[in-house]
C-alpha cells in the first residue's frame, strides 16, 4: 500500500496586502504572475518522480489568492499535478478565495479541473469591519460569490472568520456567525485575530495588544475575558447548528473535515511547492526561497533543509496533536516514536492533569477548556 502524501501550492499573489496580513504575498503585475506559473509548473514536473511510491490524498492551493490567477493558468497548474502525482480517487482538493475574485465562469472551470472544495476569505459579515481588515470585498460580493459557488456545484466550501477584531463588540461577532452559520456552509474556521511584526496593525496595535494580553484594559482591542466568551459562545454555538468542533480553531459538518489541514496536525508527509513553501518527508524538513528573483531561477534547488532529531518529532508529535479536540492518541505516538508518550512527558502530563489543563483516558490525551485558553502554556511544556 502507497503512503499518503500532501500538496500545498503557494501563489503569492493579492490584489493588496490586508492591514493584518504576515504571509508572504504580494501583488504583481500579469508578467510576473505567468513567469512565476512557469518556475513553479517547473517545480512541480522536476519534484514529481521522487514520491512515485506515494499517493496523493489532498491538494492545497493556498496564497496570497489563487484565485487571482486566469482559468488557463489554473488548468495549466492542475494539469501538472494530474501528470506528475498518482491522486486518490477521492482526493480532496482545496482553492482559496477571495469573494469578488471569482465569476460563475471561472467557478465552472474550477470544478470541471477537479477542485472541489472551496475556501472562501470573508473574516466578517460587517462591511465596517471588512474596511479596518483592508479586504477587497464587501459581504454582500461574499453572498454573491457564495451562491455562484452552489451554482457551480461546490458542495465542500469552508467560510474564514475572525474574532477579536479592533473595537469588535461580542454582539457583532455573534452577529457574523449568526449570519454565515444561517447559509449552513460545509465548514467554518474561526480565528482570532493575532497582532503580527511587520503588518500595519502591529504598528497601530501592539501596545494594545500587549496590554491585552496582560490582562489589562483597552479601548481599541477586545479585552482577553471577551476574546474568551467570544470563543467559548462559537464553540457552544456551532455544535447547536450541528458542526463538530473538530480542532481548536476548525468546525465541521461531520464527515467535511479539512483532510488536507488535519494532515498538519497528525504529521503526515507533504510536499510544498512555490515561494516559500515547506515540505515534510522523510523526517526532513525542506524549505523553498522566500526571494522571488532566486524562486524564479532556481525553484526548488534554492531550498533549506533540517533533518528532524527523535526529539524535533516528538515536540510537534505533542504540539501539533493536541490542536486537535480529540487529542494525541498514544498509540500513534508510540508508533511514530518507538517509546509510550509518558517516557518523555510523564512528568509534563503529570504537572498539566494537576492544574485542570489536561485530560487522559485510555487512548488519548487532550486539552481541556481551560487548557485551550492557556494554550500557549500548555504547548511550551512539551519542548525538550
Amino acid at each position: 500500500m502507497k503512503k499518503p502524501l500532501s500538496l500545498y501550492i503557494h501563489i503569492p499573489f493579492c490584489v493588496r496586502k490586508c492591514a493584518y496580513c504576515d504571509f508572504l504575498s504580494f501583488p504583481a503585475d500579469a508578467r510576473e504572475r505567468e513567469q512565476y506559473l512557469d518556475a513553479l509548473i517547473c517545480e512541480i514536473r522536476t519534484f514529481a518522480p521522487s514520491v512515485a511510491d506515494r499517493t496523493v490524498v489532498s491538494v492545497f492551493l493556498g496564497g496570497g489568492t489563487p484565485s487571482l490567477l486566469t482559468e488557463t493558468q489554473l488548468k495549466r497548474l492542475m494539469d501538472a499535478v494530474y501528470a506528475g502525482f498518482s491522486l486518490q480517487s477521492d482526493a480532496e482538493i482545496t482553492i482559496e478565495a477571495n469573494p469578488g475574485t471569482l465569476t460563475a465562469h471561472k467557478l465552472f472551470c474550477l470544478a470541471k479541473m477537479g477542485i472541489n472544495r472551496l475556501s472562501l476569505g470573508l473574516q466578517s459579515a460587517r462591511n465596517e469591519e471588512l474596511r479596518l481588515l483592508g479586504r477587497i470585498h464587501t459581504y454582500e460580493e461574499f453572498l454573491d460569490t457564495y451562491r455562484l459557488a452552489g451554482e457551480a456545484g461546490f458542495e465542500n466550501i469552508n467560510v474564514d472568520l475572525m474574532s477579536a477584531l479592533p473595537g469588535q463588540t461580542f454582539a457583532a461577532w455573534q452577529e457574523t456567525l449568526e449570519r454565515v452559520a444561517a447559509l449552513s456552509p460545509a465548514h467554518i474556521s474561526a480565528y482570532s485575530l493575532m497582532i503580527e511584526e511587520g503588518t500595519p496593525f502591529f504598528e497601530t496595535y501592539h501596545e494594545e495588544d500587549e496590554k491585552r494580553r496582560r490582562g489589562e484594559a483597552t479601548a481599541l482591542l477586545p479585552d482577553e475575558d471577551t476574546e474568551r466568551k467570544m470563543y467559548r459562545w462559537t464553540d457552544q454555538f456551532l455544535r447547536e447548528q450541528g458542526y463538530v468542533h473538530y480542532e481548536i480553531s476548525n468546525f465541521a459538518k461531520p464527515g467535511m473535515e479539512c483532510v488536507h489541514n488535519i494532515g498538519y496536525w497528525i504529521r503526515r508527509e507533504y510536499a510544498g511547492f512555490g515561494l516559500g513553501a515547506a515540505s515534510l518527508l522523510e523526517e526532513c524538513r525542506f524549505t523553498n526561497t522566500t526571494d522571488r528573483n532566486a524562486y524564479r531561477k532556481q525553484g526548488r534547488s534554492a531550498q533549506k533543509v533540517q533533518k528532524l532529531t527523535e526529539e524535533d518529532r516528538m515536540e510537534e508529535l505533542m504540539f501539533l496533536g493536541l490542536r486537535m479536540m480529540s487529542g494525541v492518541e498514544k498509540k500513534r505516538f508510540l508508533a511514530k516514536t518507538g517509546v509510550p508518550v509518558h517516557k518523555p512527558y510523564g512528568d509534563v502530563i503529570s504537572l498539566l492533569r494537576s492544574q485542570g489543563l489536561l485530560e487522559e483516558d485510555e487512548d488519548y490525551l487532550r486539552l481541556t477548556a481551560r487548557g485551550i485558553d492557556l494554550g500557549n502554556y500548555c504547548m511550551a511544556q512539551f519542548l525538550l
